[in-house]
């Protein structure tokens, strides 16, 4: 049986501004590139954080995006101070800060917020 997620996939337009986003903002290491035999595609990178791992699949002549609607969430150990350093950045806030309600024992004081990455995917956090 299926037993996790082994990685997320993410379409970009500019690799390096991404690349730069997830390890400068977010403290993701990018471990591994390639290029890749499919004429829309020109590499993919994989970048990890913890036992994450996020795979940049770079299209840059991309016209439609295709990360709408899509999602991942980080969980934080300090979230104040985590929100604090991503506004001081400028990163684009979707949706502010809020409680989010606990699904398990230990999260009742939770918050969560969505922000946006380079490409204008969605990127929640949620944490204490």
């Amino acid at each position: 049986m299926f037993k996790r997620i082994d990685h997320l996939a993410l379409t970009v337009r500019d690799r390096s501004k991404s690349i730069s986003f997830y390890e400068e903002v977010l403290g993701f290491e990018k471990y591994h590139e390639h290029d890749v035999p499919i004429d829309a595609v020109e590499k993919i990178v994989y970048l990890k954080l913890g036992d994450t791992v996020l795979e940049l699949i770079h299209i840059p002549n991309i016209i439609d995006q295709n990360n709408k609607g899509f999602h991942f969430c980080l969980e934080s150990d300090n979230f104040q101070e985590d929100y604090k350093r991503l506004l001081d950045l400028g990163i684009k806030i979707d949706t502010e800060p809020h409680i989010a309600g606990a699904r398990e024992v230990g999260e009742e004081k939770w918050k969560r917020v969505v922000v946006l990455g380079p490409d204008g995917e969605f990127i929640e956090f949620r944490g204490e």
